[in-house]
């Protein structure tokens, strides 16, 4: 009783003198006493002579942690918050999925560093966030202390090293939040890979390459399906197919809006890179090559193909017979598999094919590339870029996918058109723009008109390192094969 009613006096003496700890702003004001505290409601503390009402429980307050935007690779020094998945007041664990970002080369998820509370997103929707500047604040449980590497609210900010940083067994081991979830989801302690970045930091690629080493892999796995024959032709004689119907493109109905006033939106995303890309991309001096197709026999080639890939879960166009027909061909022409230097001093030949293919989406034109072209199948081409497509479509193709292409084809026959004028993809030297298939007359060898599938072919090429006889022997070499395709096999490996 006595202990009970010295605290009461104590509680009644705090309107006179108290000690306030500082925390977040509440419903409620602590006065924080040895290990016990008195809360008081707001209403409490106005009508004092009314009411005297008071509580004791243990102090607990959490630590508000800064968790700022890590350098996700590529010198991405900014990004677009396109999607918070998360909101103030919602608990977090670590690698629980933040936000979705996106830079001018690619879609990123952002994943919780920490298990607590988030109390302040510092972004709003379509805003420029900055690596190295607070993303969101995260209350953590102060009882589990604070990782060295974390920044901590009215704290001296830490270095961008300092950030992105993990202690492992005594030493500072270097590698972004992207890098240290990548080597957790292959059981992979970074004490045990060597860095080959800037002051021995562990780069994805380094992660990639221990894998390799550790399974005995060579290259990236590759979708593999199971091979089932063909099935026994049917006896019965298939239908003619019929001819396409000549379609007359409708114009989009949109209502029409009259605001007043002209609208002055951000370059954002990737439609920012386009700006940065094709700002370089026209300061090097294109050659143009034209030519045509007959694509007849690869036409029927693909329909026989068609259902067999179909039963494999994949489905084939022509693009993967172009892209496998242009890596045969670099093989005989490096030079376009190649880059050029910025003081035009230097030559670096690709070893890797990494063919990049030009996507129409909602988000603007983007170029994922198929890697390692030289040693997939038409198969695995086909795959891979429904893979592509699909995550394309969706706004969630990764860096990986966007990043490293050595030469590049833009299928732009798919929305029309037979010639165009493409512009290359700098660090690359070459690139090839389709045109739509069109069902023309052609002459055989003996002089008989027949019906020919026929597409038009535009490369452009960068005359400082390729001259226009290379560009149109490797022309001619890509044609051979799609207009004889059985010519490929003896060149496949």
């Amino acid at each position: 009783m006595a202990a009970v009613t010295a605290l009461r006096r104590s509680c009644r003496a705090a309107g006179r003198l108290v000690c306030i700890h500082r925390v977040r702003s509440c419903s409620s004001i602590r006065f924080i006493k040895s290990k016990y505290v008195c809360v008081f409601d707001k209403s409490a503390l106005k009508f004092s002579h009314q009411q005297r009402l008071f509580r004791t429980s243990a102090v607990s307050c959490g630590q508000i942690v800064q968790f700022k935007l890590s350098d996700i690779g590529e010198g991405i020094t900014e990004v677009t918050v396109k999607e918070w998945y998360i909101k103030e007041g919602d608990s977090v664990s670590q690698f629980d999925s933040i936000c979705e970002v996106l830079s001018d080369k690619a879609s990123v998820t952002i994943t919780s560093r920490y298990d607590g509370i988030i109390r302040k997103l510092h972004y709003n929707l379509d805003e420029i966030a900055y690596v190295g500047k607070p993303l969101v604040d995260i209350e953590i449980d102060a009882s589990k202390g604070v990782a060295p590497e974390e920044d901590v609210v009215e704290t001296p900010p830490m270095s961008h090293e300092e950030h992105t940083h993990q202690e492992i067994k005594g030493h500072k081991t270097l590698a972004t939040p992207a890098v240290r979830r990548l080597a957790m989801e292959n059981n992979i302690k970074l004490s045990e890979v060597v860095g080959t970045g800037k002051d021995n930091r562990i780069l994805k690629e380094d992660i990639l390459n221990y894998l390799a080493k550790q399974t005995g892999a060579i290259l990236p796995p590759s979708p593999k399906a199971e091979i089932i024959p063909p099935s026994p032709k049917s006896e019965t004689v298939p239908a003619a197919p019929k001819d396409k119907a000549h379609k007359i493109p409708l114009p989009v109905s949109r209502p029409i809006v009259f605001s007043g006033k002209d609208k002055t939106e951000p370059i954002t995303g990737f439609q920012k890179a386009m700006v940065k890309t094709m700002s370089v991309a026209l300061k090097i001096p294109h050659f143009g090559y034209c030519d045509e197709i007959d694509l007849t026999q690869l036409v029927q080639l693909r329909e026989e193909l068609k259902p067999l890939a179909q039963v494999r879960g994949v489905k084939l166009s022509f693009m993967p017979f172009f892209i496998k027909a242009a890596s045969l061909g670099l093989l005989q022409y490096p030079i376009l598999n190649a880059s050029l230097d910025e003081s035009c001093q230097n030559v670096t030949y690709k070893a890797s094919h990494n063919i990049g293919v030009a996507m129409d989406t909602e988000q603007g034109l983007i170029v994922p590339n198929v890697k390692n072209v030289q040693v997939r199948s038409v198969f695995e081409i086909a795959s891979e870029l429904n893979r592509l497509q699909s995550l394309g479509s969706a706004g969630q193709l990764g860096t990986n996918d966007l990043t490293g292409g050595t030469f590049t084809l833009s299928n732009i026959g798919t929305l029309g058109g037979t010639y165009t004028k493409p512009v290359i993809l700098p660090p690359e030297v070459a690139i090839g723009a389709l045109g739509k298939i069109q069902v023309l007359p052609r002459f055989n060898g003996k002089g008989e008109v027949y019906k020919a599938q026929i597409m038009n072919v535009s490369w452009s090429a960068d005359h400082r390192i390729i001259d226009g006889a290379t560009m149109a022997r490797f022309s001619n070499l890509w044609k051979s094969y799609l207009e004889n395709p059985a010519s490929m096999l003896l060149d496949l490996k």
